[in-house]
């Protein structure tokens, strides 16, 4: 974690328009599928590994070893955390309506002086060219430091990457459920279940019908990762 906030602080004092996405093993998956995911991956400033198997994977000597797991859901307290300790303010972009709000008025909560620049929880639906246009435009004025975006993958990083220019905001992070967490309306796995690696597990306990479909794809290609892996270290070593 600290190697991230150094990096997401670096990025803010540069007030170059940057972003981070947060990789779990479903946007590992949906990569796969989604091919312009490369791109917007490529172009990063950095992808920060929020799943373990992804980090357990990486350990196994397949690509770059990463150190630990930065968790969304940590990472965005640990943003408003240096934030109220920098003077930067904070933008919060989508979820249901009021959960944005919410998710703010708790992180002010817990770091008195922390400024919000705005909040924004637009319709799920398509929006219109004038709708869009001026959600794009109350971010480039809101001076905002940091986006932090709830629109889910990949619509989150595909909506960052299409819009960066236009936002001029130094850092934008799609953030997924962390929203919910801090505003009550999903539960985090208790930390004996995040020490495990067995997050995951909880909330499709949790949310049976909504996730258990999702991470049995996720557990699926996991599988058929590991044994193209297996298969590549046989013929390396013959």
């Amino acid at each position: 974690m600290p190697g991230t906030l150094e990096l997401a602080q670096a990025i803010i004092e540069n007030r170059r328009p940057e972003y981070l996405v947060t990789a779990n093993l479903n946007y590992l998956m949906l990569t796969n599928q989604h091919p312009r995911l490369e791109e917007i991956n490529r172009d990063a400033a950095a992808i920060i590994a929020d799943g373990q198997p992804i980090v357990r994977r990486s350990r196994r000597g397949e690509g770059l070893e990463l150190p630990e797991r930065v968790a969304g859901s940590d990472l965005i307290v640990e943003l408003a955390k240096l934030s109220s300790r920098q003077g930067y303010s904070i933008y919060f972009l989508g979820a249901a309506p009021g959960v944005a709000q919410a998710a703010a008025d708790q992180l002010v909560t817990e770091f008195p002086g922390l400024k919000i620049a705005g909040v924004q929880s637009p319709p799920f639906r398509q929006l219109t060219a004038a709708e869009h246009q001026a959600m794009v435009a109350d971010i480039h004025e809101s001076g905002a430091d940091i986006l932090l975006v709830a629109f889910g993958q990949p619509k989150g990083e595909c909506w960052i990457y299409d819009n960066l220019h236009d936002l001029n905001v130094p850092l934008c992070i799609q953030l997924g459920a962390s929203f919910d967490f801090l505003a009550g309306t999903a539960k985090r796995a208790p930390r004996f279940w995040q020490r495990i690696g067995c997050e995951w597990l909880y909330r499709a306990l949790s949310d049976p019908w909504r996730l258990v479909p999702r991470y049995g794809m996720n557990i699926l290609f996991l599988a058929s990762l590991l044994a193209g892996d297996f298969i590549a270290r046989k013929k390396r070593a013959d």
